[in-house]
């Protein structure tokens, strides 16, 4: 009503709408109450964990954060904040095939069945390319994701397809993780049937598994990940160069993917806390 002040009298309006001028001052008198007010602050730190993530958080990873910073809401009051607030959270989208068979190449078996499952870090690791366009042609990731974390253990990018691409990310994954004994799965792409590539593998103690190649069931966790990658920042951002690229997907993977993005398949928990919660777990266990 104090919207049109300017133009009609309270007390017109108040006759048109069926209130008196005293219940109408009475009303703009009258403290917010409690529950307004904890709505107002709850949907500022709303606004600061939309911010934090990038954008990206929906309904329920939203609750949980809330919930970790001392916020005690449901899901069903988050959902009526962030819908007045205007916020949301983005949604996936089917990725793009990448890889291309090589018909004569020597192709491992497929290991894992659509199984991807791991009962700790470093037992299996799938591995996929995807393509990155900038306005200077396009630039191709590789990652090496671990199962049980979720956490990605080894990237590379390039401007080409070629086995050295897929071999940067397995160095990387076995230098920064060191494993007994891992299986690698991924599709039946050339980079991965090479020569080169199986020689890595036994080398390292490493035993590959192969899907078939354009079905994302045989790779869905990969898949999965490449999903998010695209409509958290690749479907959001242009990128000029190859350069600047490279330091936003840097950015994205090591500076919010594997330290903060939340995953409902490990308790809405980051790859990284995931880890050291177990690893604390498995100290207290011992100790």
């Amino acid at each position: 009503m104090s919207d049109h002040q300017a133009l009609y009298a309270i007390a017109t309006m108040c006759r048109v709408l069926g209130v008196s001028p005293s219940g109408y001052y009475a009303w703009r008198q009258r403290a917010p109450s409690a529950r307004s007010v904890s709505d107002a602050v709850l949907t500022d730190v709303i606004g600061e964990v939309h911010t934090f993530s990038r954008e990206s958080y929906g309904v329920p990873r939203m609750t949980v954060e809330l919930n970790e910073r001392g916020h005690a809401v449901n899901h069903k009051r988050v959902e009526r904040l962030m819908r007045a607030a205007g916020l949301a959270g983005i949604s996936r989208r089917k990725g793009t095939r990448t890889t291309r068979p090589d018909r004569d190449a020597q192709v491992s078996p497929d290991l894992v069945q659509r199984d991807f499952t791991a009962q700790g870090p470093d037992q299996l690791w799938v591995s996929d390319i995807t393509y990155v366009p900038t306005w200077v042609g396009f630039l191709y990731l590789t990652v090496v994701l671990d199962v049980w974390s979720r956490r990605i253990v080894g990237w590379a990018m390039a401007a080409h397809l070629r086995t050295e691409l897929v071999l940067e990310a397995l160095d990387m994954a076995l230098w920064q993780r060191r494993p007994d004994e891992v299986l690698h799965h991924s599709d039946r792409g050339s980079q991965y049937t090479s020569f080169a590539f199986g020689a890595r593998c036994r080398e390292a103690g490493v035993r590959p598994s192969m899907g078939s190649v354009g079905d994302c069931f045989d790779n869905a966790m990969c898949e999965s990940f490449f999903a998010t990658l695209e409509c958290e920042l690749i479907d959001r951002t242009r990128f000029p160069t190859h350069a600047i690229a490279r330091r936003r997907i840097f950015d994205y993977i090591e500076g919010w993917y594997n330290p903060h993005r939340r995953h409902s398949a490990i308790n809405y928990q980051s790859p990284m806390n995931y880890e050291h919660a177990a690893q604390t777990e498995l100290a207290a266990a011992s100790g």
